[in-house]
């Protein structure tokens, strides 16, 4: 049988959009047909969010994204100002973004291990399969003891996701990240909220429940998902307006929608989403959360349909094109950084 270092050989290596000038290529687009004009009006709408300087621009991150090569892009989303708020799965801040910051990485499959054929194998060895990328799951197992060892450090009390994703930026700035591009370390750097609303759902949950066990009858570090909702609801009401970009569904798609329905119900005053894109591979005859049009979100009043667009493509096809046309038009030069997290702690402490 094949050793791990025979699998484990090949790491995947994160696309680097600024060099890259994709906007003749996106522009020459908009005279096509199909997913190709669809694509060109959502760059031209996440620009024009760009351009809006009263628009917020919540970047909802659904699917395998980091592990499939496109960290950088989110990370350089948050660098330059392109992102205000983020909701993820937690897969893919915790198990991979936050995973690679300490060191590890992600690894291109062999094209015969698609088929499934030898997972008995890798089981044996200890490396899991996303499809076509392998994780070693011995070091998977470490990222699961740091969230661990971060919450054995803190207050014990309820924390949103946003806060304790702060404390895992702070862990990777004290012990320096082994990675050069991080979104947990750029967002936190940079006073941009995380929200992971299904938080125990990877290896965080994994983390917290090692916590949970060793606290017993203790005080002990939870996570608040209802906190969650209301902090990013309340992060809406102080934006005169907000755009989507939504990378697959699920989850993040629903939550960041639905804030608009909370401010209502809290009693406050707040626009629906004034733009909207989404990528998604999903389509309205598998009736899930993740092919819902935003067309339909306008019926429940939490997006506008005159800056809205969905684009049926893959993600890693797709989203090059969008954020490298948005980079090189340049447009997010000059916008001001929005301070979230530090907006948020001060109308929420405990």
């Amino acid at each position: 049988m094949a050793s791990k270092k025979d699998y484990l050989r090949d790491p995947v290596r994160h696309i680097d959009i600024t060099q890259h000038d994709v906007v003749p290529v996106v522009e020459a687009m908009r005279s096509m047909a199909y997913s190709a004009r669809d694509l060109a009006r959502a760059a031209d709408i996440f620009d024009r969010m760009l351009r809006d300087r009263d628009c917020a621009v919540i970047l909802c991150l659904a699917g395998s994204l980091i592990s499939a090569g496109l960290k950088k892009v989110f990370a350089d989303m948050v660098r330059c100002n392109m992102a205000d708020a983020i909701v993820s799965t937690g897969a893919n801040i915790v198990d991979q973004d936050f995973f690679e910051a300490l060191g590890f990485r992600h690894y291109i499959a062999d094209e015969r291990l698609k088929a499934g054929l030898n997972d008995s194998d890798l089981l044996d060895l200890h490396i899991d399969r996303i499809y076509d990328t392998l994780i070693d799951e011995d070091e998977l197992r470490i990222c699961d003891d740091t969230v661990t060892k971060i919450a054995d450090t803190l207050e014990p009390r309820p924390y949103s996701s946003r806060e304790f994703l702060i404390e895992m930026g702070a862990y990777l700035e004290r012990n320096r990240p082994k990675a050069e591009d991080s979104i947990v370390l750029e967002a936190y750097r940079r006073q941009v909220p995380i929200f992971c609303p299904a938080f125990s759902d990877c290896s965080a949950g994994f983390g917290l429940i090692a916590h949970y066990q060793k606290r017993g009858d203790g005080p002990k570090v939870s996570i608040d998902s209802v906190k969650d909702f209301y902090e990013l609801a309340l992060w809406k009401t102080r934006q005169p307006d907000t755009g989507l970009f939504m990378i697959g569904g699920g989850v993040p798609k629903n939550f960041a929608q639905d804030v608009t329905v909370a401010t209502d119900i809290m009693g406050f005053e707040a626009r629906m989403h004034k733009y909207a894109v989404q990528v998604t591979v999903a389509d309205v005859r598998d009736g899930a959360l993740s092919s819902s049009t935003l067309k339909e979100a306008n019926s429940w009043g939490k997006v506008d349909t005159v800056y809205e667009q969905m684009v049926f493509s893959e993600a890693t096809v797709a989203v090059p094109l969008l954020v490298g046309y948005a980079y090189h038009k340049g447009n997010w030069r000059g916008r001001q950084a929005r301070h979230g997290n530090q907006v948020l702690d001060a109308v929420t402490a405990p």
